[in-house]
């Protein structure tokens, strides 16, 4: 691939461990694994909202007990803010209404999380979902591989409504390793027909446990048949966990990152990844 760019374009004090984030009219909606309030920058103002997802929410949850809010995706004017499901506390989906800015639906998906534990043949404490993908009539959910049987799964679950009757299909995969530890999942988006998604490498080999970052890729699949274009190492770094479009020219594609740093400060640095289009 030619040269890409990587640069710190904003920070952002009031929110940390960051996991996920989504750009729309100049607003990014951010999640945090340790929190339990959807955030909302505005770029222009510079102004941090914080909107509700749980019951008495804090931004600094204890591990034990914390939602663990990995995942978010749109459609229309909803938000889907999923739980990773790695405990019995994070089983979670969230329906958030960008136009009112409110909750529309709780969602308690333990029976689909088990269900697709079974069918992906991953056993519970290797199941850590950290990317999801709605396009209105299909769901993509990413389990993390960071387990020890190093499942990186990518779970299609045709259907409007994951409380509906669906069909589920689960497609493995074998993600670039840095200084012999696999990278696994940790974000993903759909543009268009291609799937572009982040993978960290970190040595562990426990879904709940920190490990030393060696570095992220970004990657893109093609969507028809699901195989791996390419993969980018991005940073020997950072463990960036979240992923969002920004911007599209000709030659060029943009995207914002926002990355996990594992501890309780609330400070996100917010990094511009631009890629050449091929």
């Amino acid at each position: 691939m030619e040269k890409f760019t990587l640069e710190i374009v904003f920070q952002i004090i009031g929110i940390g461990s960051a996991s996920g984030l989504f750009f729309n009219n100049d607003s990014l909606y951010i999640i945090g694994d340790n929190s339990g309030f959807l955030y909302e920058y505005n770029i222009q103002d510079q102004q941090l909202s914080h909107h509700p997802l749980i019951d008495n929410p804090s931004q600094n949850i204890p591990k034990k007990i914390k939602p663990d809010f990995e995942s978010i995706t749109h459609h229309n004017d909803t938000l889907y803010v999923f739980g990773s499901g790695s405990t019995e506390n994070r089983n979670r989906m969230i329906e958030f209404d960008l136009k009112t800015k409110t909750i529309s639906q709780k969602n308690d998906l333990v029976d689909l999380y088990a269900l697709m534990q079974s069918f992906g043949e991953i056993k519970p404490e290797d199941f850590n979902l950290e990317g999801a993908i709605f396009d209105g009539e299909n769901w993509y959910l990413f389990n993390r591989g960071n387990g020890i049987s190093n499942k990186n799964t990518i779970f299609t679950i045709h259907a409007k409504k994951l409380n509906e009757e669906f069909a589920l299909v689960a497609t493995n995969y074998k993600l670039p390793k840095i200084k012999g530890v696999r990278s696994s999942f940790t974000d993903a988006i759909l543009v268009e027909d291609k799937i572009y998604f982040l993978a960290t490498a970190e040595d562990t080999q426990s879904t709940y446990d920190d490990g030393e970052v060696l570095g992220s890729f970004i990657g893109r699949i093609d969507l028809k048949t699901m195989k791996i274009d390419f993969t980018q190492k991005i940073t020997s770094t950072n463990k960036f966990e979240g992923l969002t479009f920004y911007k599209k020219s000709n030659d060029k594609i943009e995207f914002l990152l926002c990355e996990d740093n594992d501890t309780e400060l609330l400070e996100t640095k917010i990094y511009k990844l631009i890629l050449p289009i091929k």
